[in-house]
């Protein structure tokens, strides 16, 4: 496992257990296609089987996990349909996002948009890849809870995410036009202008993917009847 991957050992709440895995999954700590061993996990998060159970179901249910045949739980591949079919769905829900959050948006939803765009703008200039990062979430996130619509920001929440896992960003920076687009659809949503902040989140997002990315590498084949991911895990 490399060395971003959690200490093997440590204890979370059996609830949290999902969104351990999952957040592992997407941070590549376990690659495309390795196993998921029951046993293992529950020794690494220090929980019982349990819940490890119930979290591998429900991440199948997410795309995030399949179950293979004499193998077990298993982590998804997805194809390069699929993860160009994430960028589409992005495409289409981001304008939605942004055209609701210019009628529904509120002043402390602007004062974080405005602040963001400022950060954004310096971090830029001084070419700091990791802030950017985690400012380009928060963008979108506050943007997608701006639209008032649960349902939307569920649905944003987990393509992004999905995007996160398939697609690896390198630690070079963007450039300040990222950020200049997205003070524009800031402006445009101040001014409750729906129609100019959907057009101008549509050019910013277009069938892309997350600005100097590229599609992840999918494990090598494995035997399917081999615990591919005991080192990783124990690691």
């Amino acid at each position: 496992m490399n060395g971003d991957s959690p200490p093997a050992g440590r204890r979370i709440p059996a609830h949290a257990v999902r969104h351990a895995i999952r957040d592992d999954i997407v941070a590549g700590a376990y690659p495309f296609g390795s196993r998921l061993t029951e046993e293992l996990l529950a020794r690494r998060y220090g929980v019982s089987r349990v819940p490890v159970r119930e979290a591998l179901r429900a991440l199948e249910s997410e795309g995030f996990v399949t179950t293979r045949r004499h193998a077990g739980a298993c982590v998804a591949e997805p194809t390069e349909r699929e993860a160009a079919d994430l960028l589409e769905i992005r495409s289409l829900l981001e304008p939605l996002a942004a055209g609701r959050a210019a009628q529904r948006r509120t002043e402390a939803h602007l004062k974080v948009l405005r602040g963001l765009v400022v950060l954004g703008r310096e971090r830029a200039r001084h070419g700091q890849a990791a802030d950017l990062r985690s400012l380009d979430a928060w963008f979108h996130e506050t943007l997608a809870q701006a639209s008032g619509s649960p349902s939307l920001i569920a649905l944003l929440t987990q393509v992004r995410r999905k995007i996160a896992w398939v697609y690896a960003v390198p630690r070079s920076a963007p450039t300040a036009d990222t950020w200049t687009e997205r003070g524009a659809i800031v402006d445009a949503v101040a001014r409750g202008d729906a129609g100019r902040a959907r057009a101008l989140m549509a050019a910013h997002t277009e069938l892309a993917p997350p600005e100097g990315s590229r599609l992840r590498r999918p494990a090598a084949v494995r035997n399917p009847k081999q615990s591919v991911n005991t080192e990783r895990v124990q690691n």
